[in-house]
């Protein structure tokens, strides 16, 4: 598709949410918080279809997204906030401002410095309202992308380990000092400085915990299900086979990945 086609086809869908906004019942009575729910329901499904390399499906749910994006911004024109033209050119200006690289005289010949002038430039931009680094990260953000995002963030203006070996060295001991606690609320404590400390680990050996993680479960689910068809078609129930049974099922399933 052409870049004219492309801007021809944007034209058509904020048209055709200009309909849907005047002539459909259920589209006229949504606000931006009766759809909130719904457009984080989008960007899961999104990550889905991203970790299942499904390339149709992933356009879809890209469509899908754009369209909660389009909706906003038509339900904040209809009050003079703002529009779809305005949404795009203050993306424009800050993509501009945020690469002078490109757009200006810094020099910058690896992404790990692009990712330090941006966290740098975007500090500078909040002024005084914003006097930590860490400051605009989502409360409701899931605890382990907010680890992630934290040491990130951080590690921009310096306060890094130098290498994974010396981020695996605080892991090992995170480890003994969560061996080592008494009482229940120290275990706790220890667990998640632990699992802070696998975090950074993950990070600065170029892998996000996030996706480890989630393909992690889906392997242990689909692991599971075939113990689960095994004990049926052995006519045995899960809940009377011992830990070896089930363990052996799990061995053929891991054989056949």
């Amino acid at each position: 598709m052409t870049r004219q086609e492309t801007l021809e086809q944007f034209d058509r869908l904020l048209t055709i949410m200009d309909e849907l906004r005047e002539k459909c019942p259920w589209d006229r009575e949504q606000t931006m918080e009766s759809i909130r729910h719904l457009s984080i329901e989008e960007v899961y499904e999104l990550s889905d279809s991203i970790i299942s390399k499904d390339n149709p499906e992933i356009k879809k749910e890209l469509g899908d997204l754009l369209l909660h994006i389009v909706f906003y911004s038509k339900i904040a024109s209809e009050t003079a906030l703002f529009d779809m033209g305005a949404v795009m050119d203050s993306l424009c200006e800050k993509l501009i401002r945020r690469h002078p690289h490109i757009y200006g005289e810094v020099n910058a010949h690896d992404s790990e410095t692009v990712k330090q002038n941006w966290e740098q430039i975007k500090l500078a931009e909040k002024g005084e309202l914003r006097k930590s680094v860490l400051q605009g990260l989502p409360k409701s953000m899931p605890a382990l992308v907010k680890a992630y995002r934290m040491q990130e963030k951080v590690a921009s203006v310096g306060f890094d380990w130098d290498t994974a070996a010396e981020a695996f060295d605080k892991v090992k001991e995170e480890l003994a000092e969560f061996e080592n606690a008494a009482s229940a609320a120290e275990k706790q404590q220890e667990f998640g400085d632990l699992l802070f400390a696998l975090v950074n680990y993950a990070r600065k050996s170029g892998i996000n915990p996030d996706d480890a993680l989630e393909y992690t479960n889906r392997k242990f689910k689909t692991r599971f299900e075939y113990i689960e068809d095994r004990a049926r078609d052995t006519g045995k129930e899960l809940k009377k086979m011992t830990l070896e049974e089930m363990d052996a099922f799990w061995d053929e399933a891991k054989a056949k990945e």
